[in-house]
């Protein structure tokens, strides 16, 4: 099978898992919205989870699997099973230990570490408390999700893409299942979902030693310091934190700010964000996970030019499908919020809210995309230093956009801010790869991507129309709002993919000849 089938067929597989995760994730927010809405406690939860999860987010699926994979990748290929056995349990061993001194120094400093992080909430003791006590339940979260990001790594070099993607499902689960039963047995209703996220956070861990014993990687204890393997995925890690997870570290100062802002707009932030992140984490970080491997073997064998036709393939399938994602999120914006999340606790003007919200982040969104396709290439090839320089620009960026806007635009101008931030992050990192490895078809990808563009105007046009035919401020009409949407969702993907296929799109191309091959089967 060539490179880039592989890839198409990864990336469907981690894109099927993902589906089903992110669907269960939206019932969780809105279950959230639904029996907590977006106040005190909703602001509280969603910050002491924010710790955590933003942990998550620049080590564990960041730095970590940025350095591990393409060492573990080459350590697989070129060595025999034994060793890469061995190479997998010293690190996961490593990595206990590592972990429970950061979870055991989370608890005992979580008092600074939320006072530092939202520095609003110290004005109310009740919030600050609340967060406090929130942030320690939940905080063993990382310890968890990080031995998690380690065995997906293995399994993901191996092929095996489906278990780790699905295992998100049972977080999502364990937290709907807490809110629903849980809530009226605590004092303060919203500790059950803290309770929720610890019990998912062992569930999807646990759920991944079956699958790495029958892929042959028993975990055993293994403790090795001076394995040469670790030394280089450690030197790798340290930049990586920042160069990964640099749109993270934007939404983490968005979120310090935002607790400046009138009561609410962290949970605004954070609502947005998840609906932000629905194709995000259904296309593009499959993508990205499914072409990491393949660049990594590309790159140790020296082939270059293979290395910059799956390049340039992840980067053009990321704006296939990002692109009119990007423009029905503009567009759909309120009616999301007013369909999915409105009612209970969360009426039409913080749904209004939200969407604002959405609508800024959402320009952003193939920007980010490509970032995270872009930068596993620049570590592919050992170099972290151009991710971190370029990350760090981005970041200053951020934090300069952010004071500016958040006066005139609030929660809004946070958003905008990150989205500006993603555009000076992807446009860096086009330049200097292109220095570091050649043109890679550069022209080629800005005429796929105007193709893109220009395909989904027509959608745009007809999506705005069909959705301006009804309030989305009436309560209730669920059946009426969810009609009216889907019916637009479905217009618009037919005359997206009817424009393509006249602008002669090569993705529609390849998309119709594997739809073919699949029912020809």
């Amino acid at each position: 099978m060539s490179e880039k089938k592989q890839i198409a067929r990864a990336a469907g597989v981690l894109g099927l898992a993902t589906i089903v995760s992110r669907i269960m994730g939206m019932v969780r927010d809105m279950a959230v919205s639904r029996f907590f809405g977006a106040g005190l406690q909703t602001d509280a939860f969603f910050a002491a989870f924010q710790i955590p999860n933003m942990l998550r987010r620049f080590f564990a699926e960041g730095a970590l699997t940025s350095a591990f994979v393409p060492t573990f990748s080459e350590w697989h290929s070129q060595r025999s099973p034994e060793e890469a056995r061995e190479l997998a349990n010293v690190c996961f061993t490593l990595l206990t230990i590592v972990m429970a001194g950061v979870t055991l120094a989370g608890v005992l400093l979580a008092p600074g570490i939320v006072s530092v992080m939202f520095p609003g909430f110290r004005a109310d003791p009740t919030k600050f408390g609340l967060t406090v006590f929130l942030n320690r339940l939940m905080f063993p979260y990382i310890f968890f999700i990080s031995l998690l990001a380690l065995c997906m790594g293995i399994l993901n070099t191996v092929r095996h893409f489906f278990t780790p993607a699905i295992s998100t499902v049972f977080l999502n689960v364990s937290m709907i299942l807490c809110a629903w039963l849980l809530r009226d047995r605590f004092a303060v209703p919203i500790t059950a979902l803290a309770v929720g996220v610890l019990m998912g956070g062992v569930l999807q861990l646990l759920l991944q030693v079956p699958v790495l014993y029958r892929k042959g990687f028993p975990l055993r204890v293994r403790f090795d310091l001076h394995h040469p393997a670790v030394r280089r995925i450690a030197l790798l890690m340290g930049p990586s934190v920042f160069g990964v997870g640099v749109y993270y570290l934007n939404i983490t100062v968005g979120n310090i700010l935002a607790s400046l802002l009138p009561e609410g707009s962290v949970s605004y932030l954070y609502y947005a964000q998840r609906l932000f992140e629905f194709p995000q984490g259904i296309f593009t970080v499959s993508v990205a996970q499914a072409v990491l491997p393949s660049l990594s073997r590309q790159a140790a064998a020296g082939d270059m030019d293979a290395f910059r036709e799956s390049l340039v393939f992840g980067l053009r399938l990321t704006l296939f499908v990002t692109i009119p994602a990007t423009v029905g999120l503009m567009v759909c914006a309120t009616p999301i919020f007013s369909l999915l999340f409105m009612g209970g606790e969360f009426d039409y003007a913080q749904a209004a809210n939200a969407g604002i919200a959405l609508f800024y982040y959402a320009i952003g969104l193939s920007l980010v995309a490509l970032v995270r396709v872009l930068v596993p290439a620049f570590y592919a090839l050992k170099d972290t230093r151009t991710p971190v320089m370029v990350a760090f620009v981005a970041f200053i960026m951020n934090a300069v956009a952010s004071l500016i806007l958040m006066k005139p635009l609030a929660h809004g101008g946070l958003a905008l801010a990150s989205s500006l931030s993603a555009l000076a992050n992807m446009g860096l990192l086009l330049v200097l790869l292109r220095r570091k490895i050649g043109p890679f078809g550069g022209r080629a990808l800005v005429r796929s991507g105007m193709k893109v563009l220009a395909a989904s105007l027509p959608m745009a046009l007809a999506v705005r129309w069909m959705v301006a035919l009804i309030d989305w401020s009436l309560p209730g009409e669920k059946m009426l709002k969810g009609g009216v949407l889907l019916g637009a969702v479905g217009v618009g993907i037919v005359l997206f993919l009817a424009a393509a296929a006249l602008l002669r799109s090569e993705e529609t191309r390849e998309l119709a000849a594997q739809l073919r091959r699949r029912f020809a089967r």
